[in-house]
């Protein structure tokens, strides 16, 4: 590709600014939702984080069958060497998503509660680790999880609030409970509080965030383990 690795930057960027455009101003998903735009580069940001590791997770296995085949190695390394590379790919998305909040109006202001946004990246990412092992193990056993994967990772998009406002457009009480448990949406929402509002997270939504991701993460290395000497037969 003529870009490359500027393209980890460029994607998010334009999703973001088709979404904002389409959904903000075309369907006015922004009504009551202040600063808007930096909300979308947010959520857009954040949430392409997880889905290359869902991705990247899916193939590891199916992509490393020669490797696994010729040397001895713990099997979970190919789906963590996806997430450790989603952690250094996000250092510049995460400067462009930074100075993009910064920059454009309404304009976020630094304050001390920013020193929370890491703690909420590393939660994140225990949850990519889970997730990258779960669909790692899934899509080496039925190929065709790769084409169900889209459609869940399309599902957790719309679910997680990433251009709108569940408060505003959610009213059924199960469904809003659904998706405000939604792991991905609590990373949203808070990093949004810290970054955006200038507020504090709720200690139940940190707790609930602490334990969802430790959860899937054991359910991840347990589901993926078990299946850790058929990985590479063919």
């Amino acid at each position: 590709m003529f870009l490359g690795s500027a393209w980890l930057v460029l994607k998010p960027l334009l999703d973001g600014a088709i979404y904002a455009l389409i959904f903000g101003f075309l369907f006015n998903t922004n009504r009551g939702i202040a600063n808007f735009p930096s909300y979308v580069i947010i959520g857009t940001f954040l949430f392409h984080a997880t889905s290359n590791c869902l991705n990247g997770g899916a193939s590891s296995i199916t992509s490393g069958a020669n490797m696994i085949r010729a040397f001895a190695f713990p099997r979970a390394a190919l789906p963590l060497s996806v997430v450790t590379r989603g952690v250094v790919s996000m250092g510049p998305m995460l400067a462009t998503m930074i100075a993009l909040i910064l920059i454009i109006p309404p304009h976020a202001q630094v304050t001390w509660r920013w020193l929370l946004f890491p703690l909420v990246l590393m939660l994140q990412m225990l949850l990519n680790t889970g997730l990258s092992l779960i669909t790692a193990r899934l899509t080496f056993q039925v190929p065709d999880f790769r084409l169900i994967l889209g459609v869940i990772i399309r599902i957790l998009f719309y679910g997680s609030g990433v251009f709108y406002s569940i408060d505003r457009f959610v009213h059924h009480p199960w469904l809003q409970f659904l998706m405000e448990s939604n792991p991905l949406f609590i990373v949203l929402d808070m990093s949004r509080d810290v970054l955006l509002y200038d507020r504090t997270p709720a200690l139940s939504s940190w707790l609930l965030l602490t334990e969802r991701s430790l959860l899937i993460l054991l359910i991840g290395y347990v589901f993926f383990w078990w299946k850790e000497e058929d990985y590479g037969r063919p």
